[in-house]
């Protein structure tokens, strides 16, 4: 089983209002385009990591009706790394062989993306895969099983990073075509980009 985890806990200062909640077309927010990514996919167990905003989140996503787990990680000033520490502790047990991790403001990753990280792991066994264009690193990230206790005693100043260096190969550098993988919208100008290209 490789479940999948949406960090999605943080205050989006730089956006100034929550990215899991923002309009990206038809019925969609980020938050329920991701989780519907994950599904076509065929990952039928994920976990959305909360925090600031938790209670409106989960109201606006509920209206979807897509299937999600929650978790409230109240201690989100930490940093990421505390969101996805707490959303392990939700998924791993017994039969979970891996983790994907991916960022509630990397909405546009393709399903086909998805299904090509997982297939890597289950061809290559590689600690870390990543999707990988050039020197750029995109999402979501898959992290086996072994590393789960090494992430929960890493230091939260330095976060997950120097763990995935460290266990990364030419193995699990998976090379994506796909924009979406890359996309990191931060900003209002970033979103406004965004929903220019999509017409909107």
């Amino acid at each position: 089983m490789i479940p999948a985890l949406v960090l999605a806990a943080g205050r989006s200062s730089r956006m100034g209002r929550a990215k899991a909640s923002l309009p990206l077309g038809g019925d969609d927010t980020f938050l329920t385009r991701i989780v519907r990514t994950f599904l076509d996919a065929g990952v039928d167990d994920v976990v959305v990591v909360v925090g600031h905003d938790a209670d409106d989140i989960v109201r606006t996503f509920a209206a979807s009706g897509l299937p999600a787990r929650f978790v409230v990680n109240r201690e989100y000033d930490r940093g990421q790394l505390s969101s996805l520490v707490a959303g392990l502790g939700v998924v791993d047990r017994p039969g979970v062989t891996a983790a994907l991790v991916t960022l509630v403001d990397v909405p546009l990753v393709s399903a086909a993306t998805v299904r090509a990280v997982v297939d890597c792991y289950r061809r290559t066994h590689a600690a870390v895969v990543r999707p990988t264009s050039g020197a750029r690193h995109g999402h979501p990230l898959l992290i086996d099983r072994s590393l789960f206790a090494e992430l929960r005693a890493a230091d939260p100043a330095t976060g997950a990073k120097p763990i995935v260096r460290a266990h990364a190969s030419a193995a699990g550098d998976l090379h994506i075509g796909d924009e979406g993988a890359f996309a990191d919208i931060d900003t209002e100008e970033e979103y406004a980009r965004l929903l220019r290209r999509a017409g909107q």
